[in-house]
């Protein structure tokens, strides 16, 4: 009988888009300034209503501690107070929170190091987990180098050729989408939470822990095998293709359809168009079918799962590639400033990877991309 396959996170076992392009190396975070992340909303506020809305600049705290402390100085519950995703502590971070208006004139007294409030806007409801069009990152990357300049786990100080390695890499990111990957984010500091996920699923959800982290672990099981979905279609060269019985998604206008003729709808994709849905399992995520299906059991049989196995969660599709926009690259003396943005639900790691050629981060980056985790609710 064949063993299982594994479910800890492990970036080496996901294929990138650009395997036959050089990576710079280099490494991340080196200081706090060196990575930025600025949310972007969803829709323009009413500038009436009676909900108040705050941007907020934030430098080592995450959002729960944020809210926390906006709470205990304001005098008001947790559930009074909305947020579009989590960022984490470990960057310069802007977000928007929403509040009851009447507190507006109490607000000038908040004060936390490391945060300062940006500005202000009225809105007539309160802002929801999601409610976001994206995040804008601007990344440092220091300590750049070739690959065959490594010595003993380092990179060598020389990267008078950087700049164009790494534009090399984005051009061809910009022209095929980005592989949708769940970074390690979401898989926890050991990589380890789908395998306590399995556990819970093994057991019918029965053991000790509150809901919301059974609910999370069990997400990185659905996690991991979406990877798993999404690197099969790299490494059969499917990637910017559409199957027979694939979910797809529009770009331009979010309409989901399913493909029926895989032969007409595969130059759309090509084009940029459209792309491929992965399964998110759960009751209301009804597996796929034809070719596309084929290629999904074989992948949950891999683990030794059924679909039935998520029969306590929601369920959801989410897109297998996205596209970066507003992208810049700037040289430095040891590398570059990388600036673009991304859609709600996607990993700046992914980027990161696919330019440096590292296992980006893997230790802690908790949210700082952003809940952009899930395409939708904790309840997928």
């Amino acid at each position: 009988m064949t063993e299982p396959r594994s479910l800890k996170f492990d970036w080496n076992a996901l294929p990138t888009l650009t395997p036959q392009l050089e990576g710079t190396g280099g490494t991340i975070r080196t200081v706090l300034e060196d990575f930025r992340v600025d949310e972007i909303p969803l829709y323009p506020f009413s500038g009436e209503g009676e909900f108040l809305f705050v941007r907020l600049e934030k430098q080592g705290h995450n959002t729960n501690h944020l809210m926390g402390e906006l709470c205990n100085q304001l005098g008001i519950e947790p559930k009074k107070v909305g947020v579009a995703g989590l960022k984490d502590r470990h960057a310069i971070t802007t977000q928007w929170m929403s509040l009851p208006a009447k507190l507006e004139k109490h607000l000038g007294n908040f004060q936390l190091e490391g945060v300062r409030i940006l500005e202000t806007a009225r809105h007539d409801n309160k802002l929801g987990m999601g409610h976001l069009q994206g995040n804008r990152f601007e990344i440092r990357v220091r300590g750049a180098a070739r690959p065959s300049e490594r010595s003993e786990g380092h990179f060598r100080q020389d990267a008078s050729e950087t700049p164009e390695r790494a534009q090399a890499v984005l051009d061809l990111l910009l022209e095929r989408g980005l592989p949708n990957y769940f970074g390690p984010q979401r898989f926890g500091v050991d990589g380890r939470n789908a395998e306590e996920g399995l556990k819970l699923i093994k057991n019918k959800m029965r053991g000790g822990g509150s809901i919301p982290l059974k609910r999370f672990l069990v997400s990185a099981v659905q996690s991991q095998i979406f990877n798993a979905f999404v690197a099969a279609r790299l490494e059969r060269d499917i990637f910017v293709r559409l199957l027979e019985g694939d979910m797809a998604k529009k770009h331009d206008t979010g309409g989901v359809f399913k493909v029926l003729d895989a032969e007409l709808e595969t130059p759309r994709a090509q084009r940029g168009e459209v792309s491929a849905l992965g399964t998110l399992f759960g009751r209301k995520a009804k597996p796929l079918g034809g070719e596309a299906g084929s290629l999904e059991r074989e992948i949950l049989a891999s683990f030794s799962l059924e679909p039935e196995d998520f029969s306590s969660r929601l369920g959801d599709r989410r897109l297998t590639r996205v596209f970066i926009t507003h992208a810049s690259l700037e040289g430095t003396e040891d590398g570059y400033w990388l600036r673009f943005d991304l859609p709600r639900g996607s990993f700046a790691t992914s980027v990161l990877r696919e330019l440096t050629k590292t296992a980006v981060d893997s230790a802690d980056e908790s949210s700082s991309e952003e809940e952009n985790t899930l395409e939708s609710s904790s309840e997928a």
